[in-house]
Formats: C-alpha cells, structure tokens, sequence
C-alpha cells in the first residue's frame, strides 16, 4: 500500500478564563485584539492580518517564518471564512492554509464559549486535513494550545 497523501486529526481544547463572555468573545471578534493572541509571535513576522468578523467574512493571516523554525524565511498564508457567529456563544470557522502557495491544510474551528460564575469556559474544536509537507495534527494542536494560552494571558492583562 503507498503512502497516503493525507493525513486527518481532530482535537479538543477546554480553557476556563476568568472574564465574562461578552470580553472573551470580543477578544475574537476585534481584529486589533485578536491580532495580538492569534497572528503575531516571536517566531514569524506578520506581513498582513484583516478580519471581516460577520457570517460569510473572509480572515486573512499572512506572516513570514522566523529563521528558528522549519520553514526559515518562508511565506504561510492562511486564510478562513466565518460560517456560523452566535455572539457570546459561538464562532465556525474554515479555512485554508498554505506556505510559499503550496497547500498544507484545511481546517474547521468550532470555537464553543459557556459562562460560569467564574467567568467563562471554552471548548475549541478541531477537525482538519493534512496534505503533504504539513506540520500535522500534533503540531497544530500544540499551535492551537499556545494561542489559547496567549488569549488567556490578553485577557488577565
């Protein structure tokens, strides 16, 4: 049997932030807000980032890899489009991501907020697809966990 030419990987992120649903959704939902946890990192530098945050708006991330990572130098564009926003409550998103044009991916993100008396819980869903030359599953699970990490710490600052 040959090797195949995808790989599939699905994971679940649970985070509880001491803020209200209305902040963490907005976190998301303002792209100056979300830039700062979501696009930028001391790994890459962002070339461009613009969300039309509505059902049926385009999120476009464009960075360039830092010299420390796998893709030295190299172009990732990624680029979704909101299909479902229930404010405080819901956000689906596609999306397509490649580097220097090639594909590498397509995801759906399911970003599920719940309040709590003590603020709010966060269920982020992953379900994607691989293709060849990928960062994988594990990868995108611990990217996805880092930017949880970076939105809890936008939150308490």
């Amino acid at each position: 049997m040959s090797q195949p030419s995808t790989v599939h990987g699905s994971f679940a992120i649970e985070r509880c932030y001491p803020a209200s649903a209305e902040r963490v959704f907005a976190a998301f939902a303002d792209p100056q807000k979300k830039k700062c946890w979501f696009a930028e990192s001391d790994t890459h530098e962002v070339t461009a980032f613009e969300s039309d945050f509505r059902t049926g708006g385009v999120e476009r991330l464009h960075y360039r890899f830092g010299v420390d990572t796998p893709f030295p130098g190299a172009t990732l564009i990624n680029e979704g489009h909101f299909h479902d926003i229930v404010p405080d409550r819901r956000i689906v998103t596609a999306s397509r991501m490649a580097i220097e044009g090639k594909p590498i991916s397509v995801a759906l993100v399911t970003i599920e907020l719940f309040p709590t008396a003590n603020g709010t819980d966060v269920t982020c869903t992953f379900q994607g697809v691989f293709f060849e030359g990928a960062d994988g599953p594990a990868m995108r699970e611990e990217g996805w966990r880092t930017m949880l990490d970076r939105l809890g710490d936008s939150l308490a600052a």
